[in-house]
């Protein structure tokens, strides 16, 4: 059943923003809309699988990734660029406007919005150039939202102490982090990076958006979700996590890895409940070998189970420095442990009930992972996002404890090794991720919020197509 109603779905290139935009196409499709999904020749591939679930309502707009002189020839995602490149990507991705316009003006339906990610905040010029509505779509969870709005809208000024405590009184439970703690982008715009004030039109553009889709969950975050429909002025925030994919689609994507899916869950079987540590720290982060170090010493102090999923040096980073495991720790650890290289198959390996504990780096993506999973986490803060992330889900939830903080800390492998044996075998923080767990279940079934959530905006963009063709 098709509602008639067509959008332009329009990806940030960086797997942790396609993934969960494609897991929300799919829900947009499974509810009857019509949906185009806007994409570069390299990553065409990410959308196998949901092309071929919805071969009649999905259709592609494949457009030639623009050349920038910040990203090499051949590079259209993330993951093949140096941290801190994700701006050149957005200048990249916004010279796609004309293509569009081009592809709109001579489609027979063109689509009635764009729902795009919150790192293309200038499609909201170009939907208003199209006489169409514009969405956001948040990977992050609203407190992060929350934060970026208040940055981006009152400025707070460099203390020039990076351990000085910025404070949000704007933004509910008034959250004070230090000042290094803080978007990155957003310092150096401060410090007055010329490039960071093309992200300052971005995240105000998101502002004036027609409606914002969040990845997250009223049980989670309802105070923030209540807080960003005051302030932007708009009840049209709709909650609609955590978004997964569907079960034979979650141990295909992700990318290339050491291991096939079926070995590591026959490891897990042999394994007791609740009795491996997960730990993964996302496809961006590349641990320096000290870290490595640091990290192998306290999973061996730690005498835990564990499955360790590690990123080797990419472009950017200096060889031999990142990515080493220490020589001899595979064949010491052999008899309790597991170790992949490149991609892991995490929301197969979060599910399995042998998984006690997860530690993360606190990417969105991984949080509402554990949380769906009734996993505890060990949390490693390394940026971004991330330090907000920890900050709800540590000191408002209970869900998880604090183990590291900082993308160059070093960890001290006996404090580790203490943290990650009390994580395992359950305990109060399990038993509050299990009630969470249970929350974040019901949100995405009939009749939860999430559902709810996504039905509702559904019927907004049916609304907007009635309006549109009288």
């Amino acid at each position: 059943m098709t509602t008639g109603a067509h959008i332009l779905v329009f990806p940030y290139p960086a797997q942790g923003h396609m993934i969960p935009l494609l897991d929300l196409t799919h829900q947009l499709a499974l509810r009857g809309l019509t949906i185009t999904i806007l994409v570069t020749p390299k990553n065409l591939p990410i959308l196998t699988p949901l092309l071929s679930t919805h071969p009649n309502s999905i259709q592609t707009l494949v457009l030639p990734f623009p050349s920038h002189p910040s990203i090499p020839s051949g590079v259209e995602n993330t993951k093949d660029l140096p941290n801190g490149s994700f701006i050149a990507m957005m200048r990249a991705m916004s010279q796609l406007s004309n293509p569009i316009i081009h592809w709109f003006q001579s489609h027979s339906s063109p689509p009635i919005a764009i729902l795009s990610d919150m790192f293309l905040g200038l499609t909201n010029q170009l939907a208003s150039q199209l006489g169409i509505k514009h969405l956001v779509f948040s990977p992050s969870g609203a407190l992060t939202l929350s934060m970026s709005n208040s940055l981006w809208t009152d400025f707070p000024k460099n203390p020039n102490d990076e351990n000085a405590l910025v404070e949000f009184p704007n933004v509910p439970n008034s959250p004070k982090f230090p000042w290094f703690q803080l978007s990155a982008s957003f310092r150096k715009y401060v410090q007055g990076d010329p490039n960071s004030e093309f992200l300052k039109n971005v995240m105000q553009g998101n502002m004036s958006c027609w409606a914002i889709v969040c990845n997250s969950f009223s049980e989670l975050e309802s105070v923030y979700l209540n807080h960003l429909k005051k302030d932007i002025g708009d009840e049209r925030v709709f909650a609609v996590g955590p978004l997964l994919p569907p079960q034979d689609v979650s141990k295909e994507r992700g990318g290339s890895s050491s291991i096939i899916v079926k070995d590591i869950l026959s490891w897990l079987d042999t394994c007791p409940d609740k009795s491996v540590v997960y730990v993964c720290f996302g496809s961006q982060v590349v641990l320096k070998n000290q870290q490595m170090d640091e990290l192998a010493s306290g999973l061996e102090k730690s005498g835990v189970r564990f499955v360790w999923c590690t990123k080797e040096a990419t472009k950017g980073h200096v060889a031999g420095d990142y990515g080493l495991i220490p020589a001899g720790f595979e064949d010491r650890m052999a008899s309790r442990g597991f170790v992949i290289r490149g991609w892991a198959p995490q929301v197969v390996i979060l599910n399995h009930r042998a998984v006690g504990s997860f530690l993360t780096h606190c990417g969105w993506n991984s949080v509402l992972e554990s949380v769906a999973a009734g996993v505890p986490m060990l949390m490693w803060p390394m940026g971004a996002d991330q330090y907000y992330n920890a900050n709800l889900l540590v000191d408002h939830m209970n869900v998880g404890v604090r183990v590291c903080e900082g993308a160059l800390t070093i960890p001290n492998a006996d404090e580790l090794a203490r943290k990650m044996a009390e994580s395992v075998g359950g305990g109060i923080v399990s038993e509050r991720c299990e009630e969470l767990s249970q929350a974040a279940v019901h949100a995405v079934k009939e009749g939860g919020s999430s559902f709810k959530d996504l039905d509702a905006l559904v019927k907004e963009l049916c609304v907007l197509n009635v309006e549109g063709n009288k």
